[in-house]
């Protein structure tokens, strides 16, 4: 028997690797001659990196980069040995929400400058390859601080650098690119973004995300304004570059705003794909293709996913569904297993999820439940008895 196990993390218990592990645990202790492929799994937010980075067989790397309030953090990514050198990064561990304590968010000054200097790095490095993840930012610069940092001048009325943060684009007269590493023109950005949103209006960045940044309702349309003259500036400079280099496909959305996916991480989708030619794509179809993971299925018995939290919004492009999409084109059986099932969760049966499951074998409090050795433990033995059941119907 073969069974091929992609479980997203379960956040603050398992991550998507010690998850797959403890449910193949639970198939070896009842077939242990079973083959057992572990894939990790992300869909581009928090945990990618450690996804991505040993599902294709990378190492870790780490670099001091600015955090988003300018303050030296530790920021962790990935590289891929291939053709060429792939990098693996989350934006959050240079810009992310999580680095900053409630009362210190204010999207005015945060910064993505770090992002620029986590992609510096892996260019000496010899990366020419990236894959990205956007999620989870307190920032709200349109990727100012990232552009900077990769040598973009983005300039005031008086020829100077603007300030860190959204609250410097007010002053923003003019994007040069005289400084900009001429490695940039060699990379190629695929980046994991599963947000809709438009850089400006009622659903963009600063409206839909700006609150949770800390941002009240003068700040919002302070930093709505300053985004859609960001975005004007850009049409020019975009327009500028076509007409040096006409057979040029870069910058070939040019400063529109209104692309999905253009408010991304305060702005950050807007940047990358504007100024940096990037791709912005499923953040779970990015993982399941760099995985590999439709090859590993073709011949599996069984094919067992999961998450935190299974319900109703699982079917709107999560991971267990991209893996039960794979499955089914092969005809392949599909488990998933849970820490928590919601009542709408059934909705998943008809998205290529043959049956679901709840680990929870011990009532707890939340905090007891998601200790991550009573969470392997509960997936352990749940897998163990859902697969005794498989034996004994077997038979």
């Amino acid at each position: 028997m073969k069974a091929v196990i992609a479980i997203d993390s379960f956040k603050g218990s398992m991550t998507s690797l010690q998850a797959g592990e403890a449910a193949k645990n639970g198939i070896l202790r009842v077939f242990p001659e079973s083959e057992t492929v572990v894939c990790p799994l992300a869909d581009g937010g928090e945990g990618t990196v450690e996804a991505l980075t040993l599902g294709m067989g990378g190492e870790l790397q780490s670099v001091m980069v600015k955090g988003p309030l300018g303050v030296l953090v530790n920021a962790v990514y990935g590289i891929v040995e291939r053709e060429t050198k792939t990098a693996i990064m989350e934006i959050a561990q240079a810009a992310g929400i999580t680095l900053l304590p409630k009362e210190k968010l204010n999207p005015l000054i945060t910064t993505t400058f770090g992002v620029g200097e986590m992609i510096l790095d892996a260019i000496e490095k010899g990366c020419r390859n990236f894959i990205i993840g956007i999620g989870g930012s307190a920032t709200n610069d349109g990727g100012a601080g990232m552009l900077q940092a990769l040598g973009f001048e983005m300039r005031d009325k008086d020829g100077n650098e603007i300030s860190s943060g959204a609250v410097g684009l007010k002053d923003l007269e003019s994007i040069g690119k005289e400084h900009v590493i001429p490695e940039l023109e060699e990379c190629q950005f695929q980046i994991a973004c599963d947000v809709t949103n438009p850089l400006c209006g009622p659903q963009g960045c600063s409206a839909v995300y700006g609150p949770q940044k800390g941002a009240d309702a003068e700040m919002i349309r302070q930093m709505d304004g300053w985004l859609s003259h960001y975005a004007g500036i850009a049409l020019s400079f975009t327009e500028e570059r076509k007409a040096e280099n006409a057979s040029a496909n870069s910058m070939n959305v040019g400063g529109d705003s209104s692309f999905s996916g253009a408010g991304a991480a305060g702005g950050l989708g807007f940047a990358f794909r504007v100024f940096m030619n990037a791709e912005l794509q499923s953040g779970i179809q990015i993982v399941l293709r760099e995985t590999e993971l439709e090859e590993k299925v073709k011949d599996a018995d069984y094919v067992i996913t999961g998450e935190g939290r299974l319900d109703g919004q699982t079917v709107m492009g999560k991971a267990p569904i991209g893996v039960a999409e794979i499955a089914k084109k092969y005809g392949k059986p599909v488990l998933a297993f849970s820490g928590c099932v919601a009542e709408d969760a059934g909705v998943c049966n008809e998205y290529g999820i043959d049956a679901f499951f709840s680990i929870l074998c011990n009532a707890g409090t939340i905090a007891e439940v998601s200790e991550c050795e009573q969470a392997t433990w509960n997936m352990t033995t749940t897998v163990e008895q859902i697969f005794r059941l498989i034996k004994t119907l077997k038979h």
